[in-house]
């Protein structure tokens, strides 16, 4: 009997366990079912809130690209008779006697004669009337009857980061004339550093050595859109086939075998215009800047130069030494004296500088903003060559 009684006490607690499990579980997936819910109100009221519409595409360009083809050209350059090298163009506009060709300066830079190879096949003599180095664009001439069709201009103004871009040239060898490559835009205002070896530049290095390496800045368009050797003084052009800019060069590592792709830049098309229409009126020319008179260094650099400035100044165009009677020497500017702005631009370095100097006219009168002896002064230079 009383095994059985104990049986019955078992089984009664066994049943009991599983009635107050039962009971516990089902208060969990209550609790469970009630949170989840709370969960999808919120997710459903997180999709009610506003969101901004993003319009993604993803269509061909060929209409574009039919649209400035022929207006692109291969610029051959030679000299002694003998063929050295090309680049690209395109015809920006014509008159009745003549169409006008924009390229990069360092396409045509020294060459003795320039022919010029359209869309279909044929080639026909080009002119030079004038290049700006430090703007890296050129103009040549044609015969108005010689050309296809003219490229329309647009805004570089108005692309956005991410505009899809497009460029034709003629990269690498003959072979591949007439590509095109697809990108977008990457970056705007990219000011790059472009150097050039000259024996009769003025300026020297940032640390001051005897290395006589003249460098500038320009302010260029970021592009992810490939370009190589052959694509300079080629159009950069939107998706709806007007060009805003020229392409003139890519990032290379100087410093390493490390391969950099898809960074090229292109001068934009108003900057382009602005040196084009110059030249064809006389007033442009590589030979035409005008000059400070000085030779300068960095901040970081001065110290390389035997000159010491206070803690407090960070940025500027550091004077290391005037040249007597010159443009600065004529201002009242001395060594150790430190440029901050140049008109109304800020100025962060001395190449910075030299890019607002090579912007600017001979004759042109500007107000130079320096700090001597830690105070702030004025003085206004008139610009000479």
């Amino acid at each position: 009997m009383e095994n059985k009684k104990k049986n019955n006490g078992i089984q009664l607690l066994i049943v009991g366990a599983i009635c107050i499990l039962v009971i516990v579980a089902s208060v969990g997936v209550a609790l469970n079912y009630v949170s989840l819910k709370d969960v999808f109100k919120k997710t459903e009221n997180r999709n009610n809130l506003p969101q901004k519409e993003v319009t993604v595409t993803d269509e061909g360009i060929a209409d574009a690209v039919e649209k400035l083809y022929d207006a692109t050209v291969i610029v051959k350059v030679g000299s002694n008779n003998q063929s050295t090298g090309w680049g690209s163009g395109f015809v920006y506009k014509k008159d009745d006697k003549y169409a006008y060709i924009l390229t990069n300066h360092h396409v045509i830079d020294k060459a003795e004669f320039i022919n010029i190879e359209m869309s279909d096949g044929a080639v026909v003599k080009g002119e030079l009337l004038g290049s700006d180095e430090f703007m890296d664009v050129a103009v040549i001439k044609v015969a108005a009857n010689d050309i296809l069709s003219v490229a329309e201009i647009g805004k570089s103004d108005s692309l956005r980061v991410g505009d899809t871009v497009f460029a034709i040239g003629t990269p690498v060898s003959l072979d591949y004339s007439f590509t095109v490559t697809r990108g977008i835009l990457s970056g705007k205002n990219r000011l790059v550093e472009m150097t050039n070896k000259s024996n009769n530049s003025n300026y020297g290095s940032i640390f001051g050595n005897s290395q006589k390496t003249e460098s500038w800045y320009m302010k260029l368009l970021q592009i992810d859109a490939s370009i190589n050797s052959g694509n300079s003084g080629g159009p950069l052009a939107n998706c709806n086939g007007e060009v805003v800019g020229i392409n003139n060069s890519k990032l290379s590592s100087s410093y390493s075998s490390t391969s950099i792709e898809n960074i090229g830049f292109a001068i934009p098309i108003e900057d382009a215009l602005e040196v084009a229409e110059s030249i064809i009126s006389g007033k442009t020319s590589s030979k035409e800047k005008p000059t400070l008179g000085v030779s300068m260094t960095d901040v970081e650099g001065a110290s390389y130069n035997n000159i010491k400035l206070d803690d407090s100044i960070k940025t500027g165009a550091v004077i290391v030494e005037v040249v007597s009677k010159g443009n600065a020497d004529a201002a009242g500017l001395k060594s150790g004296d430190v440029i901050i702005k140049y008109g109304d631009n800020e100025i962060t370095d001395f190449k910075h500088l030299k890019y607002y100097l090579y912007r600017s006219d001979i004759g042109d009168k500007v107000t130079i903003t320096y700090i001597r002896d830690g105070k702030e002064r004025t003085t206004e230079i008139e610009l000479k060559g």
